[in-house]
C-alpha cells in the first residue's frame, strides 16, 4: 500500500498543477496531511489576500477519498524526540515544524512528498524522489 505525507511546499505545487506532484498523488493509496502542515498553510493564507479562497480549496482537498488529517499523538512525540536528538547529535538542525512533519511521516510509515532538501538529514525518513 502506497502512503505519502504531503509537505507544505508540495501541497502548494499541487495547487499550481505540478505534474510530478499530481502524478505521485494519483499513485498513492493514502495521502496524509499533518496538522503542522495545515498550520503552516493557515499562516501563509493569513498573510495573503486570498485567505477564504485558499481555506476553501484546502477543505475540498481534505474531503477527498483517501486523504487523512493527522493530529499529534504521544507516538508522534516519541518520533519527534528521537529525530530531534539525532539531528542535534549530528549538528544538522532543521526548522522545528519540519521535525514534527518528519515525525508524522515516520509514525505512519509513509513517504514524505517535499521539495525541502534538509529532510535528507533525517536517518530512516522515506523521501519522495522526484522523477523528471
Amino acid at each position: 500500500m502506497s502512503k505519502i505525507l504531503l509537505d507544505t511546499n508540495a501541497y502548494s505545487r499541487y495547487l499550481l498543477g505540478d505534474e510530478a506532484v499530481l502524478g505521485r498523488l494519483a499513485g498513492a493509496d493514502i495521502i496524509y496531511m499533518s496538522v503542522f502542515v495545515i498550520g503552516e498553510l493557515f499562516y501563509g493564507y493569513a498573510l495573503g489576500t486570498k485567505e477564504v479562497e485558499n481555506r476553501e480549496k484546502l477543505s475540498i482537498f481534505l474531503e477527498k477519498p483517501g486523504v487523512f488529517l493527522l493530529d499529534a499523538t504521544k507516538d508522534t512525540s516519541e518520533f519527534f524526540a528521537s529525530i530531534k536528538k539525532q539531528l542535534k547529535t549530528n549538528g544538522t538542525l532543521i526548522p522545528l515544524n519540519d521535525v514534527w512533519i518528519a515525525a508524522h511521516t515516520m509514525e505512519m510509515g509513509a513517504e514524505l512528498l517535499t521539495y525541502d532538501k534538509h529532510f535528507q538529514h533525517i536517518p530512516g525518513l522515506r523521501l519522495w524522489k522526484e522523477r523528471s
